[in-house]
């Protein structure tokens, strides 16, 4: 019996790409022929393959079963082809984040997975709008907000830990209480998750006036601008860490509230995760998270004194 290997190469990129046009523009074919192919290939097997949902493509149960037990295969021969040309196989991972999560906590790390990983071309998208996975070639993103995209596979990339923040030239470690910051200046970072009016709730203090605020549109800004001496900002360590790590940033308040909130997320397609390039990724992401999220660790890591912790 004749294998039809074109079609099941076919039916792998639709499967991949979940839709027939990505699939067409990735071969280099039209639409119609894609069709065709995918029709052929379902004859052949005797069932159903792919499901049409507006634009998309969906796979049926028998085509999940089968993209799973090709999939691999497939990918395995273009690595050996590759390798047989002589010719590293690359393959790009794109990955977006916003741009306070981009500079602060993937790029000073990012150096091990691209060392682990040469195989693996990576560019980091640092854009603050969530992806429109139909329509933009992004495999994976780390997106801020309340973790709520329906349609989504979503896991938090962990829960953080907000203090108040600032220059040891402005102020020593533990120095003031809560109920002193309305008479600093206070940074906000007007889209972060986690605002000042929330941090006094937690710590039992109600400002008697308005209190002096400069007003920043991004996390990294807010951070910068407390490391320079400005004022006090009120950020999390998963974003401030390198800063605590080098004692550009200490914790000025004693007794501070301990406020946990997860605001940074992984997301992407279900689908995506079928890609050896984006399983790599999120694995990688997962044994940061646990190192970057984990206190003695960190100290070690960095030589930070537990008073700034």
């Amino acid at each position: 019996m004749q294998i039809p290997f074109r079609s099941i190469i076919v039916f792998h990129a639709v499967a991949r790409a979940g839709s027939v046009s990505r699939a067409a523009e990735e071969l280099r074919v039209t639409p119609s022929a894609v069709s065709q192919q995918i029709q052929a290939l379902e004859l052949h097997l005797g069932t159903a393959l792919t499901l049409k949902v507006g634009r998309n493509i969906t796979l049926t149960e028998a085509g999940e079963r089968y993209f799973q037990m090709v999939g691999r295969e497939i990918e395995h021969i273009a690595d050996v082809t590759q390798h047989v040309r002589g010719i590293r196989s690359a393959t790009t991972l794109t990955v977006r984040a916003a741009p306070s999560v981009s500079s602060k906590w993937l790029l000073p790390r990012l150096h091990s997975f691209v060392d682990a990983n040469p195989d693996i071309e990576l560019r980091l998208d640092g854009t603050n709008e969530p992806t429109d996975f139909s329509k933009e070639n992004v495999d994976i993103e780390i997106r801020h907000g309340e973790g709520v995209w329906p349609g989504l596979f979503i896991e938090g990339l962990g829960k953080e830990r907000f203090f108040p923040l600032c220059s040891p030239a402005l102020l020593p470690a533990a120095s003031i209480t809560a109920a002193d910051l309305p008479e600093q200046r206070l940074i906000h970072s007007v889209k972060s998750q986690m605002q000042w009016p929330r941090w006094f709730a937690e710590a039992g203090v109600e400002p008697e006036r308005r209190w002096h605020r400069v007003l920043f549109d991004r996390s990294h800004m807010a951070i910068d601008a407390a490391a320079s001496g400005m004022g006090i900002a009120l950020e999390s360590e998963l974003l401030a860490w390198r800063e605590l790590a080098d004692g550009s940033l200490i914790r000025p308040v004693r007794d501070a509230p301990e406020v946990m909130v997860a605001t940074q997320w992984i997301v992407c397609p279900h689908n995506h995760l079928r890609h050896r390039k984006t399983r790599t990724f999120l694995d990688w992401l997962r044994a940061e998270r646990e190192r970057s999220l984990e206190p003695d660790d960190f100290r070690r890591s960095h030589k930070v004194a537990p008073s700034e912790i």
